[in-house]
């Protein structure tokens, strides 16, 4: 039996090492060397003198491709390790590579009248991996007997088995009935705005059930916007593997990005550390190209800034940093701590404001919970979030992000019930019954039935438990309040996706004697949960004092 692990925890010191982020030999040495002579013997063709990648690649290239093909037992024609994902910083020959390694599995490939895929998110990256496919073959006179190139179909065909190699963008209607055993996925990142891309690929992938010999390899650049849909679940998944958190050996991350103790120290702003995610230094990929628009960057706005660092030194991206953004939220990710948990918010209170802010049918119900500390004074804030399902047909582009929210716990999404109000209110009256209420501070536009479910509760405008908070350019001295406690680290939050989503939203209109809050966009834009913290802290910084419990109330009474 061959034993090995896909595991890599020492990944953070192997990559500034420059060592291989691949912590096992060839399963099957001999394997390996086949389809890695087959891989070096292919010409790239867009290079001077059409070089062979035996020529042209670093290491790191043939330990990747060594270990896909590697991977096949050639006893049993098993593919034992049959998921791969490489995450690499954009301009390291990712789409030339991916080229190569399906043109390899096509020409060693045993199977008859076998379909291997390459899916693309769209039709101008499909070309982007056909091209170069298809001038490798014409490179090779060789090649061009053994292969045949169809190019209106995006399509490579062996002469002798007769089977093909395809490149298609992807939708339903490309993928659907797909018998593909070898697939490679390109660009993921692309997919993860699609809101049906998870069920997209498990049609296209549904082949490798009655094909042990297949794979699946997903390649992807980091994403221009916070990890969202299928490609945050992969990466998350990914991820995992490779820190030992889960054990799943037919699964090999290969992540180029910087580990977090370089990540805080802002390290990948260093130019001595570009070749972190990078490994083509000095191949296709140029220092002094990355020094020369570094420079140019840093004297941008940071929004504009993320998008460089995300692409071409693979850093995530927490959040939208546009020009016209809110500037607390250049300080929200450094206030997030997860044990904020809503239990931990109430119990470590001396008195709790609860904001509300909900739209239309089309739009979030925001929730936030601001508390001030017993000891320390300071506001520890909780958020949640509801939307009716609807939203997801309504706000496609936005669907998948939704979910994602809903898998984290911060987002519930309820149906035609509209069982939200009822939730809401329960939730106030939890507060209430502890003695922290001080009140519900809400946004008072479309509030009637809410209204309604609270005075249930006896949190009333009349007993002074529910105010109306301004809205508009009223709420200035709440949104600056708000980034000035970020910025002194005195507010403190639960640290989810959701709210750095919104706050990411958050658009700043200035006039010549006030601000406001409102969307970066229109409509996929929602920033519901932020506005309802500015509700809250409009109360809290009025320094509330908390009621007694009803039910201590009711003892003095007796």
């Amino acid at each position: 039996m061959v034993e090995w692990s896909t595991e890599c925890k020492d990944w953070s010191d192997r990559i500034v090492r420059r060592q291989s982020l691949i912590p096992f030999d060839p399963l099957f040495q001999s394997e390996a060397d086949y389809a890695l002579g087959v891989f070096k013997s292919l010409r790239v063709a867009d290079m001077p003198g059409k070089p062979t990648f035996g020529e042209v690649c670093d290491q790191w290239v043939f330990d990747f491709v060594a270990a896909i093909f590697g991977a096949n037992d050639p006893e049993t024609g098993n593919q034992l390790i049959s998921e791969f994902m490489l995450l690499i910083s954009k301009k390291n020959s990712k789409s030339t590579i991916a080229a190569g390694v399906m043109l390899t599995a096509l020409i060693i490939s045993w199977r008859e009248e076998e379909e291997l895929l390459i899916l693309a998110p769209t039709i101008e990256v499909a070309g982007a991996s056909f091209n170069p496919a298809a001038a490798m073959v014409r490179a090779d006179e060789e090649l061009s007997d053994l292969l045949h190139v169809i190019d209106h179909q995006r399509t490579i065909r062996h002469r002798v088995t007769r089977s093909s190699l395809k490149v298609v963008a992807a939708d339903n209607d490309t993928v659907s009935g797909k018998k593909s055993g070898r697939i490679l996925i390109d660009e993921l990142w692309l997919f993860g705005s699609k809101p049906k891309a998870d069920a997209m690929l498990r049609e296209a992938t549904g082949g490798l059930v009655s094909r042990p010999e297949g794979f699946i390899i997903y390649l992807t650049t980091q994403s221009d916007a916070p990890p969202a849909g299928v490609f945050k679940d992969k990466l998350d998944y990914a991820r995992d593997v490779r820190d030992g958190k889960i054990d799943d050996r037919r699964f090999l991350p290969v992540l180029y990005e910087f580990p977090q103790a370089l990540i805080k120290k802002e390290a990948y702003l260093d130019p001595a550390y570009f070749y972190v995610t990078n490994p083509n230094m000095g191949r296709s990929v140029s220092q002094e190209w990355l020094e020369r628009e570094m420079g140019k960057e840093m004297a941008k706005d940071a929004g504009t800034r993320a998008t460089f660092l995300a692409k071409h030194l693979n850093v995530e991206i927490g959040m939208n940093l546009r020009a016209n953004r809110w500037p607390g939220a250049d300080y929200w990710a450094k206030r997030g701590d997860k044990a904020l948990t809503l239990e931990e918010v109430l119990s470590r209170s001396e008195v709790v404001v609860v904001g509300l802010d909900g739209g239309g049918a089309d739009d979030l119900f925001g929730v936030a919970v601001v508390g001030r500390d017993k000891e320390s004074k300071d506001w520890l804030a909780w958020h949640h979030a509801w939307c009716h399902k609807g939203v997801l047909d309504l706000r496609k582009s936005i669907a998948s992000r939704l979910r994602d929210f809903e898998a984290e716990g911060t987002l519930t999404i309820v149906g035609d019930e509209l069982d939200d109000i009822r939730q809401i209110a329960e939730l106030v009256d939890d507060i209430n019954q502890r003695g922290l209420l001080a009140s519900v501070a809400a946004d008072p536009a479309g509030l009637g039935e809410m209204i309604d479910a609270l005075a249930e509760i006896d949190v009333t405008p009349e007993n002074g438990k529910v105010i109306g908070a301004p809205q508009g350019y009223a709420m200035m001295n709440a949104i600056k309040t708000a980034e000035r406690k970020l910025i002194n680290g005195t507010l403190r939050h639960d640290g989810s996706a959701l709210m750095a989503w919104c706050v990411g939203n958050i658009k700043i209109e200035p006039t010549a004697t006030a601000i406001r809050a409102t969307k970066a966009n229109a409509g996929d834009a929602k920033i519901d949960p932020a506005m309802a913290l500015f509700d809250a802290v409009t109360v809290m910084s009025r320094n509330p004092e908390a009621p007694r419990p009803p039910q201590y109330q009711m003892l003095i009474v007796g």
